[in-house]
């Protein structure tokens, strides 16, 4: 960023080149009013691009004073005394700056990412982690967007599709019809069929735990839909002796279609039923108890309400809320060996989030988030304030994470009680180590072989991901 005493002259020059500038051009209207910013403010000393210019290169690993988020945002408020850096303080609010260093991050790792291309698994060959060797091979192919996968205890296995799809899975084939008797489905955007998990004694009750976005019409006739809950058996390729076990008053629903449906369900040791609703793109949604967006709720397994829920005694709220101040959830996932439940949420631009989640915790959005709005302007001036909740993990840029395990098998005693993170905009499989409650390693294990929807362990200590048209079975390498 240039000196106060250069800005006219190299601001006139700055606008001749924009003028002229076609790749200036591009990348504003690519990244929107961020970019712009930078374009105006900054590109003159530390390069279109960033790749320096009279000013250091944002793009190495070198940095003078400090390279982490506080640092660089003081930097660009403050500016460096007896350097060519002003302070831009008075020109940029908290906020812009706020989302001028994730825009900084973003072009650092688009940088790194073209740099070090790594390619692609390729089926039987053996791929080197940090921890273990492993092979990929494909399990069941002929899916289309799967969202979800359950393994019975029957050696069979179910999957759902984002469109409203239901397939039962024998001896690694996929059968050649869907699963009968669904519910009617919205599948229009973001909506759709979501997770499916087996009751935890499913050997001897044979109840499938369904989440989907409930296409309904509301009193003026339109659609509406939003995510509800139910469960039934399996018999003679249908769902049968199918129960609601939540569903929000009609009055909640907003349109059909839409983003931000969450749609997970995990079960705790008690047997406990937690599941997750995004706030369906209205941000306001995640910080009203009084309705069941933008948040994690808690009920028993047939659907009753605990009464040591945290808000259970508030009149206004929904009584299955167990926390709130989340944007879209959509991997949840209890820690094997101390219970804690984690859920994995995408954030806005940027500012995506591993959070731990604790009973009646307002985990922020939108108040405060480590991202910014999609067309670059800024969303909040800060990512902690009082009172809110902070993740153990964030990406910026984003991953778009979606679903999320840990692993439990015995293949590879290395990854035991570790994390897996499917992502949707890298392409990257992650793996987690959470120590006290703290992320101390992200590995991307893979990328490139199309969006990852989920992650799930085996009963035979494989690890089955979810790519685009596949489920992939990864294994120790022979």
């Amino acid at each position: 960023m240039h000196s106060i005493a250069s800005i006219p002259a190299r601001l006139f020059l700055l606008s001749g080149f924009l003028a002229g500038s076609a790749a200036v051009h591009a990348q504003i209207q690519r990244t929107g009013q961020v970019s712009a910013t930078y374009a105006q403010m900054c590109a003159s000393c530390h390069g279109v691009k960033m790749e320096g210019g009279s000013a250091p290169s944002m793009l190495d690993e070198v940095w003078t004073n400090g390279g982490d988020d506080e640092s660089l945002a003081r930097v660009i408020s403050e500016g460096v005394p007896g350097k060519e850096m002003p302070a831009w303080s008075a020109t940029m609010s908290v906020k812009e700056i706020r989302s001028m260093v994730i825009f900084i991050r973003e072009q650092r790792a688009k940088f790194k990412n073209e740099q070090t291309r790594t390619a692609p698994p390729v089926e039987s060959i053996t791929v080197k982690s940090q921890l273990h060797n492993y092979q990929l091979k494909t399990w069941v192919g002929g899916l289309k967007d799967p969202w979800s996968l359950a393994f019975l205890p029957d050696n069979r296995a179910v999957v759902t599709e984002k469109r409203g799809r239901f397939y039962l899975i024998e001896a690694g084939k996929l059968s050649n019809t869907p699963i009968a008797g669904l519910p009617e489905i919205d599948n229009d955007s973001q909506a759709g069929l979501f997770d499916v998990v087996p009751h935890p004694d499913y050997a001897k009750n044979g109840w499938l735990y369904i989440a989907f976005s409930d296409l309904q019409k509301n009193a003026d006739g339109k659609n509406v839909s939003l995510t509800r809950i139910i469960r039934g058996k399996l018999r003679d390729g249908a769902l049968v002796e199918q129960q609601t076990i939540f569903q929000a008053p009609l009055t909640t629903y907003p349109g059909a279609g839409g983003v931000h449906f969450g749609g997970r369900i995990a079960f705790d040791r008690q047997g406990y039923l937690f599941f997750t609703i995004g706030e369906r793109g209205k941000m306001d949604n995640a910080q009203n108890l009084a309705v069941p967006m933008g948040k994690v709720h808690r009920i028993f397994d047939d659907g009753r309400i605990p009464n040591d829920n945290p808000f259970v005694n508030v009149p206004t709220a929904d009584h299955t809320i167990w926390s709130y101040g989340h944007r879209n959830p959509q991997g949840l996932a209890f820690h094997p060996g101390t219970g804690d439940l984690y859920d994995v949420e995408h954030g806005p631009r940027g500012g995506d989030e591993i959070n731990l989640v604790k009973p009646g915790r307002n985990y922020g959005w939108p108040v405060i988030t480590y991202g910014m709005n999609y067309d670059g302007t800024p969303l909040a001036a800060g990512t902690a304030k009082d009172g809110l909740e902070q993740p153990i993990k964030y990406w910026v840029p984003s991953i778009a994470p979606c679903g999320a395990s840990f692993y439990r098998g015995e293949l590879f005693p290395k990854w035991q009680n570790q994390l897996f993170v499917a992502s949707l905009a890298v392409e990257e499989l992650h793996r987690i180590e959470i120590v006290d409650q703290k992320v101390v390693t992200d590995e991307v294990i893979f990328k490139g072989l199309g969006r990852i929807r989920h992650v799930i362990p085996g009963p035979d200590g494989a690890l089955y991901v979810l790519l685009p048209a596949r489920i992939v079975r990864l294994t120790p390498a022979e």
